[in-house]
């Protein structure tokens, strides 16, 4: 090799040089100055139309000025006023979409992104905002995912506490208080008969908080049975009537997708019991073109304008595993939760 080839002093030669040309001129310019050349380039070719255009035009400008001449200028330079300010707005269109995209971004619903409209001087700068909304958007969803993998691993261990601590010792006392009934004196046996059934309604609340906390029926039993336990929990709470239609051959769910199912829709069907003032509830879960969907719907009042804690916690939920939820209310007409999950059958690792 000659290295008299890599002098600085040396022009390229040769494909090399060549090569390097090319790559030097087809590097692309900073975003603000491909947008100052442009403004500076229309601007610059409204004034040489207008240039152009009196120059050619039997017009003309004495000194001073005569008043008949004053029209022919204030109508040309309304002409060159208004070519500028119409080439420059539809330049600068896509700012206005960009703005208003940041004012109703929201990292828990994703998926809202600007395109590229065409204007090449602001496609650096659109591409930019997607890739920071991308960016966000997937630091949002692994920092939400270590915090529900946190959550979930405590509310397995409040439910054990709860089932082989506190249900032991209610099971314990129940017990010891069926042999005291027995054998005591009959005017203090219905007194003592009276505190039994409190502390067997005490064991049974315990009991169905913790399967709350932790869905031992969905690890044992499937997602199929534990929706339809979750509605037959809401039936026996608040009356409501559910009607379910669980698809019995659903394709094989990783353990992440099957509890953001059931998390979703026993916050449903809790909110349902607590706010809804329903008269009946829905609950299906189909696969309509490959994606799977989730729906609850009831009949009460809806109306929910804002995203309280249960429903952005569902949101973030729905984040893990790429899905997307939307939640109907309008006022009077109940509201209706839909989750669609996409490819579920590559859906497999756990949470």
């Amino acid at each position: 090799m000659d290295d008299r080839a890599d002098a600085p002093g040396d022009a390229p030669s040769g494909p090399t040089g060549l090569g390097g040309s090319r790559t030097a001129r087809s590097a692309p310019r900073p975003p603000a100055q491909a947008l100052f050349l442009r403004l500076v380039v229309i601007n610059g070719l409204v004034f040489a139309a207008g240039t152009l255009v009196l120059a050619l035009s039997p017009a003309t400008v004495s000194s001073p000025i005569m008043w008949a001449e004053v029209p022919v200028l204030v109508v040309g330079l309304a002409v060159m006023l208004t070519a500028n300010a119409v080439l420059l707005r539809r330049s600068l269109a896509p700012l206005d979409a960009l703005t208003a995209l940041m004012q109703r971004v929201d990292l828990l619903r994703g998926g809202d992104r600007l395109p590229d409209g065409g204007n090449s001087d602001l496609t650096h700068l659109i591409g930019t905002f997607n890739a920071m909304l991308d960016r966000l958007e997937a630091e949002r969803s692994a920092s939400s995912a270590h915090a529900l993998a946190a959550q979930e691993g405590e509310r397995k261990r409040i439910a054990r506490e709860l089932h082989d601590e506190v249900g032991q010792s209610l099971t314990v006392v129940l017990l010891g208080l069926k042999r005291v009934v027995d054998r005591a004196p009959a005017d203090l046996r219905e007194d003592l008969q009276g505190v039994q059934e409190t502390v067997r309604a005490s064991l049974d609340e315990v009991r169905q908080v913790a399967r709350r906390l932790r869905p031992g029926v969905l690890e044992d039993l499937g997602l199929h049975s534990a929706l339809s336990a979750l509605a037959g929990d809401l039936s026996q709470m608040s009356g409501i009537p559910v009607t379910r239609s669980v698809r019995p051959d659903l394709p094989r769910l990783g353990a992440d997708v099957e509890l953001v199912l059931y998390r979703i829709a026993q916050e449903s069907l809790t909110n349902i019991a607590r706010h809804a003032a329903a008269t009946r509830a829905e609950l299906s879960l189909t696969v309509e073109d490959g994606r799977l969907v989730l729906r609850i719907a009831d009949d009460g009042r809806g109306g929910a304008r804002q995203d309280g804690a249960g429903i952005r916690g569902m949101r973030e939920r729905a984040l893990l595993v790429g899905a997307r939820l939307t939640v109907d209310s309008p006022p009077g007409e109940g509201t209706r939760v839909t989750l669609v999950i996409p490819d579920t059958a590559n859906r497999s690792e756990p949470l």
